[in-house]
């Protein structure tokens, strides 16, 4: 097996290569996109280290699905040689949600991010959840972008907000809720 060098030097004139091979700038759009979703892998990561062993499980799924939503924005060509991100993934989102909500007290408010690193740091992922979010809605402007990888996104954002206000329950973290002041 060929062993990967970590540095190529191919970057150092400011672009960089895309699977097709195509060199492009590094503040490309679609380089955005996928290094939005590796930024976001790595704050999975760290919540994934303080979690309980099912939800350690469901986040190394997740994780596993952004590697797989990185290499699809990373392919300016439809012929990626792996599974792509479909409605199944979403669904099952859907139903991690569903079953974490399952146990939650309802939620009548906005609520202010915070109260324990655990639950910050989900916040903090939910955040790089949108802003990925956000880039690849403006790639899909530009070029195609398989929609399935909006619906993940989109849902996956959803997914850290129910799991930050799951940790402030299992935590006995006090959620504060937004309150805005009246005129």
């Amino acid at each position: 097996m060929l062993e990967m060098k970590v540095y190529t030097k191919t970057g150092d004139d400011g672009t960089t290569s895309l699977f097709s091979g195509k060199r492009v700038p590094k503040h490309d759009l679609r380089i955005k996109s996928y290094g939005t979703i590796d930024e976001l892998n790595s704050w999975v990561g760290a919540i994934r280290d303080q979690a309980d062993p099912e939800t350690q499980k469901e986040l190394i799924v997740i994780q596993n699905d952004l590697m797989t939503i990185g290499a699809q924005l990373a392919n300016d060509k439809d012929d990626l040689p792996i599974a792509k991100i479909d409605t199944t993934h979403v669904e099952a989102l859907e139903k991690s949600i569903d079953r974490i909500t399952d146990h939650l007290p309802p939620l009548k408010n906005f609520v202010i991010p915070g109260g324990h690193p655990q639950v910050s740091n989900t916040h903090l992922a939910r955040c790089v959840c949108r802003r990925a979010e956000r880039y690849i809605t403006e790639l899909k402007e530009l070029t195609t972008v398989a929609s399935e990888i909006i619906f993940y996104i989109n849902r996956l954002s959803d997914y850290f907000f129910t799991l930050a206000r799951k940790f402030s329950y299992d935590l006995n973290v006090k959620e504060i809720k937004w309150e805005p002041a009246r005129k």
